[in-house]
């Protein structure tokens, strides 16, 4: 075992290595990736870019208001990684027998089909993380208003 952590293998692999079987295999790697990882990015360049909006269109008075979406841009990066490391094993081998098969609901269209990777879990402490900068944010956004 490294200083890192241990390794991860995907049938047999390690993460560098590790081609998918097929096709369906790479589109759900990909749809997992572009759907539970992408959004925590694509919310954060979203911020960012409202906060460029603010920092450049109007006068100084705003200037904390583009810095205060600036500093939930990059907490949104921050978070995006730590849920892009939660979820990037998800197809590791030491999942393949795992107990949350059993216990997982299946939905609609999911009964006898070909299962990849371990079933969806959320993401519990990122999303009630982000749960409460969001609130912090919106509470000195309306300080800074009420300010102005």
């Amino acid at each position: 075992m490294s200083e890192a952590g241990p390794h991860r293998f995907y049938r047999g692999h390690r993460s560098k290595s590790f081609y998918p079987q097929d096709v369906n295999e790479l589109v759900e790697l990909r749809a997992r990736s572009r759907t539970f990882d992408g959004a925590y990015s694509r919310s954060a360049i979203a911020n960012l870019g409202y906060a460029l909006t603010i920092l450049r269109l109007f006068d100084k008075r705003f200037f904390k208001i583009g810095i205060l979406y600036t500093a939930l841009a990059g907490t949104l990066f921050i978070l995006a990684h730590f849920r892009q490391r939660h979820s990037r094993h998800d197809f590791a081998d030491h999942n393949r027998d795992s107990a949350a098969y059993a216990s997982a609901v299946k939905t609609v269209g999911q009964t006898g089909k070909r299962i990849f990777g371990r079933p969806f879990i959320t993401a519990g402490w990122i999303v009630a993380l982000l749960s409460l900068v969001v609130f912090a944010v919106e509470i000195c956004l309306l300080v800074l208003i009420f300010k102005l």
